[in-house]
């Protein structure tokens, strides 16, 4: 990677090894109240969401990268020969809006080309929204601004970060399926997809069991935790519908509890949207 330019004017506020060519600056702006700075404010990203979000934007190449041996190949961001500066503005009880505006800001009087967000909320009017607010000035200064889809909108196939000025981007699909396919006794397959790759394991028929028609533990259907205990699924397939919890705590439920193996009916509204999880034991996410 080559210098920053001569026109960053930005900085790293972590020690003096940890930023780089690649990694050009660094800053939080979390604060109580938008005034007073906390102590243990730091642009380290505890939970990984920066991090993840950053590789995507400008992550430089990586050979044979691969996800538990699937897919491998070389991975990169968007912008792999990009600089990259970060600026947190969340901890783990949430994103302040003044955070947000001062962080955008900072970035533009720093210099930088683009800003991607990937933070969002639920909709609220362009002059009471900050992120509206922050892009609008940022842009109006010749930013180009790339903010999340969000999750989940305010209804099904809606987005967040609607804003005019915004390019809101939003993965929809993939060219790629992890494959996990359950065959069951009347000959009909059932194809699914999960990220569980065990070193061996021979495809056989084994029994399956539903535990919503054996016990009448409310959320047993749901195979959350305490609620396979007294249900025989020993050496078994499971059958486990998502709700309270995700689906690999769920594999976790069903492992502890002797299961072989699990299939997860998909919520109903997401149809063919699949999650591809960890989970951890053999398990399938059907398109059903």
């Amino acid at each position: 990677m080559p210098p920053p330019p001569a026109k960053w004017k930005g900085r790293c506020d972590l020690n003096a090894s940890a930023c780089n060519n690649k990694l050009i600056g660094a800053r939080s702006f979390i604060s109580y109240d938008g005034r007073k700075r906390r102590s243990a404010a730091t642009p380290v990203d505890e939970n990984g969401h920066g991090t993840h979000t950053s590789s995507t934007a400008a992550g430089a190449f990586v050979k044979r990268a691969n996800v538990n041996g699937f897919a491998p190949g070389v991975a990169a961001g968007m912008a792999p020969r990009a600089h990259i500066a970060a600026y947190r503005v969340c901890d783990e009880d949430a994103c302040m809006g003044h955070d947000m505006l001062a962080a955008m800001d900072a970035a533009v009087d720093d210099g930088v080309d683009v800003i991607s967000f990937s933070i969002s909320a639920d909709p609220i009017p362009f002059h009471s929204d900050p992120i509206a607010q922050g892009t609008f000035n940022a842009i109006s200064k010749g930013v180009f601004i790339s903010c999340s889809a969000g999750n989940e909108g305010p209804d099904p196939g809606s987005v967040h970060n609607d804003a005019p000025w915004l390019l809101t981007v939003g993965a929809s699909t993939t060219d790629r399926v992890f494959l996990a396919s359950v065959k069951l006794g009347n000959g009909r397959n059932l194809d699914g997809e999960s990220l569980h790759r065990p070193l061996s394991f021979k495809p056989k028929m084994l029994p399956l069991v539903y535990p919503g028609f054996v016990t009448a533990k409310d959320d047993a259907y749901m195979c959350s935790n305490g609620t396979l205990d007294g249900v025989d699924v020993r050496g078994k397939i499971v059958l486990c519908q998502l709700g309270i919890i995700d689906s690999v705590q769920m594999s976790e439920v069903v492992k502890k509890a002797g299961g072989a193996g699990m299939i997860v009916i998909n919520y109903p509204v997401d149809g063919y949207s699949i999650i591809a999880d960890d989970h951890v034991l053999p398990a399938s996410v059907p398109y059903a």
